[in-house]
């Protein structure tokens, strides 16, 4: 998988040193970011829906919130990211980066995040990558301010192929996070205001329209 995943990243068409920079950082930090495969498809995505205003819940460093932007010429995000040390690693990659007149990021908690700070708009599409036993929450939560025909996307969704074993072979310290993963996958998956997909690529990728009528 791991030269799977390296031959991936080789076939970017521009060698963009602070992406490297910021993958080496994640790598060495154990902080989470898209492996290859699921970023590229997640990328050819964007690129085909071509949404202007993107809302993502985990900003982590800005390593996707970079790569949104340098992919879609027209495309603004807004980010929320609560640990302060991931926090500021991201602004100081999204001020390296020049992209900072179109990624917004906020510090707090999503979950306890008020309304009104978010910039009053509709958003085309939300990306959800963060606390994997919250994803419900996120979605209950922040679904409200897509527009209609707009796309909701969530990384981490096989979460290493934890949620395709037995409750007892998972460590007991992620069975409530797996079970309340697989809770969501099943519960959008027939929600009646979706049209929902769920990729098997990365580590599985969630993809729910919201239905225009």
């Amino acid at each position: 998988m791991k030269d799977f995943e390296s031959y991936i990243s080789g076939l970017r068409e521009e060698d963009n040193p602070l992406l490297r920079e910021m993958e080496e950082f994640a790598a060495e930090h154990r902080i989470p970011i898209m492996d290859s495969s699921g970023m590229e498809t997640f990328i050819g995505l964007l690129r085909i829906q071509r949404p202007k205003r993107i809302l993502e819940i985990g900003s982590a460093i800005g390593y996707s919130a970079i790569r949104m932007v340098s992919s879609l010429k027209e495309a603004s995000v807004v980010t929320i990211e609560r640990d302060k040390e991931r926090y500021a690693s991201a602004v100081d990659y999204i001020e390296r980066s020049g992209f900072g007149e179109r990624i917004t990021i906020i510090e707090g908690d999503a979950l306890l995040l008020s309304d009104d700070m978010l910039p009053p708009v509709w958003y085309d599409a939300l990306f959800i990558d963060a606390a994997k036993g919250q994803y419900k929450r996120f979605f209950e939560k922040y679904s409200e301010f897509v527009a209609k025909g707009g796309i909701i996307y969530c990384d981490n969704m096989f979460m290493h192929g934890a949620v395709m074993v037995p409750d007892e072979e998972v460590p007991k310290r992620n069975r409530t996070m797996i079970r309340n993963l697989k809770e969501f996958t099943s519960w959008v998956m027939k929600h009646p205001d979706y049209e929902t997909s769920l990729l098997p690529v990365g580590d599985g990728i969630l993809v729910a329209v919201k239905k225009r009528d």
